[in-house]
This record gives structure tokens, C-alpha cells and sequence, in this order.
């Protein structure tokens, strides 16, 4: 390894990089969650929201929840939730601290290992700035990018360290991290392979059987936690079958997308949270001119790799890390995804700074020996003009980052741009009309899912949600009408059939909707919500037993469920199970301490038991908390009469 150059001082050079970080991504403490996988990963997340405790620690890891299995960024969610509950800034400002501790580790990593500041600081700077990155630090859900990433370089320092100094501790510590990393998210897996680059470029280790032996348990862990990601996605349903995408769909789009980072990395426009998947509609002349220009390029950092190692390591390094993810074994809809790009463009951003540093150096030292015009990265005198470029390139990064950013601030910036810059985005028609019936625009909303409807016409899930926007707009009918043509395109469609009941009651078809609640839960038994609503209509409906029957399932589901122990607490009183109706509707009371209709309900029972007093003192309770209430007074006011009566007896 190079000696460093003293000329520098690294700690100013990281002053920067924090600044121009914070400086960019410091709006995102207003930032809200987004509903596309915010949800999944913390906002309707139970697990993550009980905090950090040894029941969530062992959800963590045994479950495959969200296709993926990653319990340290489940853990490190937890936390959050347990620090800052519902106010997203909180974060995405963890977000933007992983962010500068990755793009710190980095640059040191880079310098400890080259002894070159500032292409190591170009590399970083490009790291921190670059628009393609936006999308994981400003995604709550993309956690996982950032923690696996910051245990990525800190096993590239342990293994560093290592080289340095071979001795057991920082060859276990790599390990170790390298693990950790896996247990964030398996982008990890190439590595080892990685690793194995840094040996031939900058370590400049003599290539021996030592090398790939001390690789094989990197190796393993790799081969483990491929296993493990392949039956989680599988179990999830995200991984596409042959079938969808045929084999050579797949190395079409894996080759264009090759290409399109590329592109996207010199010039990045036109950036979106989702790429669909172009399937069999991806013109043969991308394709060939994708795959002429990679093979020109490998053809050429190959011929130049054989004295200026940087340009076959950083190709590589590029082409290697980004095979998980590249689309040969498919798991979702996208064609592509910025994500992708975090750590995998350093390899070229390697290239970049290296290539353009011994460039100066030939043009103001040409002098130098030959070994050191090879090695060498530090010119001795600055070059002007490729100083301003490198400013003018990361500036203009930086300012196409920050208008980025701004897409992310809510649902309706981050998916309307995507539709302006996208072409037949059902999956971000789809979030983007849920989200403006959510809003309350009723009619853009509508507008919306029929677009959406024209794209994929068998999407029931779409006519589910456009069934749900009527019914909120108060239009019960067109919403039956979505939610029957729903059914018929996903006959096992639990929330359909959930909400065609709901619409049915709306509508005073009680009787008729009983039918389909018992089919959403037949569908899916710990549905608690249709359980609770048939327990409701059956009580409405005077079925009381079996209405009783349906609580005690909700509250087998969900115990804490105070709705259901309130209605439980009627349905019991009305069979005359008064003393158990009490006992419900107290622990009502228990939880919500001014709810006046159950302190109503509860003089009303206490006064069947002969409780006079007790059932006076509830009464007067309700009263206290909705004065409003006739029919709480006219009960007080008779139940102090028999009490007077009583008393005159």
C-alpha cells in the first residue's frame, strides 16, 4: 500500500462531505412516510411498532415477513419506532446519519488503502452526492440499503486491517461485520468477490491458494444467505416464475439495464421510484447497441486493467455487485431500481477519480519513474481545470439531488413525477390513486384507477380499491358493482369480499352481507377486521350467540381489541350473562376512561343486578362526559327514583 500524502488534511475533507450532506438532505425531517412499503416496514408494521423486546427480537429472526429476511433492519426499525413512534423525520434523519457515516468509512477505507486523498474524496463526495442515491436515503423503507452498506465498509476496514496486520481478531471482526451486513440485506452476497478485487487492486496481494481460502467462509455465508433470501421471496410471492419472464426477457432487460445505470450515473434524469418491467416490449435495437457498448468497455478497461489495475477492479467491481439485483433471477416488477445503484457505482466512480488523477499527474509531472507514473495518484501540483470539472460535476450532482429530493416529500410529488417519467406505471397508478382517495379527491381518483383498468383490465386489486373510493365518496352502488368484478377476477380476494360486505350493510342488506364476511375469514382466518364486523352484524341482527362466538375469535386474534370486548360486553347482556357483560365492559372503561356509551351500558347492567347505587354513580358518569345524553338522564333520574323508593320503604 501507497504512503499517504501529508499535503491534505482528511479531517477538513470530511468536514465537507458532512456539510454538503446535510446541506442536501436535511429537508427530509418534514418528510412523511410514504405509503409504498413505508407501510409494510414500520407504519402497519405490529411487530416493529412493540419496540425493542425479546418478542420482537424473536419475530426478527424467524420471520420472512415482506418476501425478505433481514432482522438487523427489522431491529433497527424497532428502535426508531420506539424513539420517535409516528413522526417519520425522526427516520429518515437515521437515514441521513447512515449516510454520512457510510460516505466517511468509505473515504477513509478508500485513502487507508491507496494513500490517495483526493480520488479517494472524489469517489466519496460522488457517493454522498449522486441523484441515483436519493432513493435510499430518502426511503424510510430502504433502511436495509443503508444499514447493509455500513456494514459492507466495515468489514472492507476490518479486512484492511487484516491485510495490514494478519492477525485472528481482524479476520473474525470482517467476518463478523460481513454477517451482519447479510442480516440486513443480502446485497451482501458478491462480497467475498469483492474482496478478492481489493487483493489484486490497491492491497496488491500476490495472488496464492492463501487468498481464496481465507475467502471460503465469506463464501459460505454468501451461499447461506442466498438460500435463505431465494425461500423468503419465494415464500412471498415475489419471485416471478419462467414462465412470466422467460430467460431471455431476463438477459435482455439485465443488459439494457447494465447500460441504463450507466447512463443514468453520467446523466441522471428521469429518475422514478418504479421502472416496470418492460416483459416482452423491449425494442431489439436497445438491446444491441446495450450490449455492443459493454462489450466495448470491457473490452477496453480490460486493455487498459493490464497497468492501471484501478480500471479492471472498478468495471468489475460494477459488474459483479450489481448481479443480485440485475433481474436473471427476478423478484418483483421493475426493470430496474435506483437502489440498486448505492454501492455498486463506486466501481466506476473509481475508475472516474483514479483514471482522471493519474491523468493530471502525467500532465504536471511528467517526470516521474515509470513505477510511480503506474501507481501514483497524487499530482504535485494542482490541476486547475480538472479540479473545476470535478466541482462542476459533483455540484450539478448535487443539484439534481436536491430537486430529486423534493419528489419524496409526500405520495402525490413522489408518484405523480414517477407517471410523468414513466409509461404504463400500473403499480405507481395504483399508489397514486389510492393516495388522492385518501385525499378526498374522489373524482381524480376515479380517473386514475381507470387508467390503471386500461393497462391491466384483470387487475382485481385495482377494482377493489376503485369499490373502496366510491363507497367513501358515498356512491354504494358502483362500489358494490367493483367489489363483485373484484371477486370475479381473484376469487380468493379476502379484502374484496370484506368490503362488498361492509358496502352490503351500508346499504341495510344486513342478512345478505353476513355471507360474505364469513367468506373474507374463510379466505383468511386472522382477518380481524372482517371478524369483528360479522361479530357486529350478527349482534345487529339479534344472532347473539353466534355474534358471541365471532368475539371470542377476535379476541383470540387480537386480545387488546377494545371494540371487541365493548360489543361482547352488549351481546353478552342482552342473553342475560350480565355478570361476564360487567366484567367487558369494565375493561372498556380501563382502556378508554371517558367513554360515555359504556359507562351508560354499564348503569344499565349494574341496575338489572339490583346495584342501584353503583349503576346511579355510572350514570351520572356518562352524564358528566356528554351532558347531551336524554337518554342517560331519564335513566338517572328513574334509578334515583327506585332508590328513593327503596329507601322509603
Amino acid at each position: 500500500m501507497r504512503e499517504k500524502s501529508r499535503r491534505y488534511n482528511p479531517l477538513v475533507i470530511s468536514i465537507c462531505l458532512v456539510t454538503a450532506i446535510i446541506a442536501i438532505y436535511w429537508p427530509v425531517y418534514s418528510y412523511n412516510f410514504v405509503r409504498y412499503d413505508d407501510g409494510e416496514y414500520v407504519t402497519a408494521n405490529t411487530h416493529i411498532q412493540s419496540g425493542l423486546n425479546g418478542k420482537s427480537f424473536y419475530w426478527a429472526f424467524t420471520a420472512s415477513y415482506s418476501s425478505n429476511w433481514h432482522p438487523i433492519t427489522w431491529l433497527s426499525l424497532a428502535l426508531d419506532y420506539q424513539l420517535f413512534k409516528d413522526w417519520a423525520g425522526g427516520y429518515h434523519l437515521v437515514n441521513v446519519l447512515f449516510h454520512i457515516l457510510n460516505t466517511l468509512i468509505l473515504f477513509y477505507v478508500l485513502m487507508r488503502m491507496t494513500g490517495a486523498v483526493w480520488p479517494s474524496a472524489f469517489v466519496a463526495a460522488a457517493f454522498a452526492l449522486h441523484p441515483l442515491h436519493v432513493e435510499s436515503v430518502a426511503w424510510i423503507a430502504e433502511r436495509k440499503d443503508l444499514l447493509s452498506t455500513f456494514f459492507w465498509l466495515l468489514t472492507m476496514w476490518a479486512y484492511v486491517r487484516y491485510v495490514e496486520n494478519p492477525k485472528l481478531k481482524w479476520y473474525l471482526t470482517a467476518i463478523l461485520f460481513f454477517i451482519l451486513g447479510l442480516m440486513s440485506k443480502p446485497m451482501l452476497v458478491t462480497l467475498p468477490f469483492v474482496l478478492l478485487l481489493l487483493d489484486y487492486w490497491p492491497l496488491e496481494r500476490k495472488f496464492s491458494r492463501k487468498l481464496l481460502i481465507e475467502k471460503i467462509p465469506f463464501f459460505i455465508c454468501s451461499f447461506v444467505s442466498c438460500i435463505i433470501t431465494y425461500l423468503a421471496q419465494q415464500k412471498g410471492g415475489t419471485v416471478v416464475t419462467i414462465e412470466s419472464f422467460g430467460p431471455a426477457i431476463r438477459i435482455n432487460n439485465a443488459i439494457v439495464a447494465y447500460a441504463m445505470y450507466i447512463s443514468k450515473m453520467f446523466w441522471p434524469s428521469r429518475l422514478a421510484v418504479f421502472y416496470p418491467h418492460p416483459a416482452g416490449s423491449l425494442p431489439a435495437i436497445k438491446v444491441i447497441i446495450s450490449i455492443s457498448l459493454l462489450v466495448l468497455i470491457s473490452i477496453c478497461f480490460i486493455y487498459l486493467g493490464r497497468r492501471r489495475k484501478y480500471f479492471m477492479v472498478g468495471w468489475l467491481w460494477y459488474l459483479g455487485t450489481l448481479v443480485p439485483v440485475i433481474g436473471l433471477v427476478q423478484v418483483g416488477a421493475q426493470a430496474m431500481a435506483d437502489r440498486y445503484t448505492y454501492m455498486t457505482l463506486t466501481g466506476l466512480f473509481i475508475i472516474i477519480a483514479f483514471g482522471a488523477s493519474e491523468f493530471a499527474a502525467k500532465r504536471t509531472s511528467a517526470s516521474l519513474p515509470r513505477q510511480a507514473r503506474r501507481n501514483s495518484v497524487e499530482p504535485r501540483d494542482k490541476n486547475i481545470v480538472l479540479t473545476l470539472l470535478a466541482v462542476a460535476v459533483l455540484g450539478g450532482w448535487a443539484f439534481i439531488t436536491s430537486v430529486q429530493l423534493k419528489y419524496w416529500k409526500d405520495n402525490l410529488s413522489l408518484f405523480g413525477h414517477t407517471l410523468q417519467v414513466t409509461e404504463n406505471n400500473a403499480l405507481i397508478l395504483e399508489n397514486y390513486a389510492n393516495t388522492l382517495s385518501e385525499l378526498g379527491e374522489f373524482d381524480q381518483a376515479v380517473e386514475q384507477f381507470k387508467k390503471l383498468l386500461e393497462i391491466r383490465p384483470d387487475a382485481a386489486q385495482a377494482y377493489n380499491n376503485l369499490g373502496c373510493t366510491f363507497l367513501d365518496a358515498g356512491k354504494p352502488q358502483q362500489a358494490i358493482e367493483q367489489f363483485r368484478l373484484a371477486i370475479k377476477y381473484k376469487p380468493d380476494l379476502a379484502q374484496a369480499y370484506y368490503n362488498l360486505a361492509h358496502a352490503l350493510r351500508s346499504e341495510n342488506k344486513s342478512e345478505e352481507s353476513v355471507s360474505y364476511y364469513m367468506q373474507a375469514v374463510k379466505i383468511e382466518p386472522d382477518y380481524v377486521k372482517a371478524w369483528l364486523d360479522l361479530a357486529i352484524t350478527l349482534n345487529e341482527l339479534g344472532k347473539y350467540d353466534k355474534a358471541i362466538e365471532s368475539f371470542h375469535k377476535v379476541l383470540e386474534l387480537a386480545p387488546g381489541n377494545v371494540y371487541a370486548h365493548g360489543y361482547l360486553g352488549l351481546a353478552l347482556g342482552a342473553v342475560g350473562k350480565t355478570d361476564e357483560a360487567i366484567q367487558e365492559i369494565r375493561f372498556v372503561l380501563s382502556v378508554k376512561p371517558n367513554d360515555a356509551e359504556m359507562y351508560h351500558y354499564l348503569g344499565i347492567f349494574l341496575e338489572k343486578k339490583g346495584q342501584i347505587g353503583e349503576a346511579i354513580e355510572a350514570y351520572r358518569t356518562a352524564q358528566q362526559i356528554n351532558p347531551d345524553e336524554k337518554g342517560v338522564r331519564q335513566l338517572l333520574e328513574a334509578a334515583l327514583k327506585k332508590q328513593e323508593s327503596a329507601t322509603g320503604k
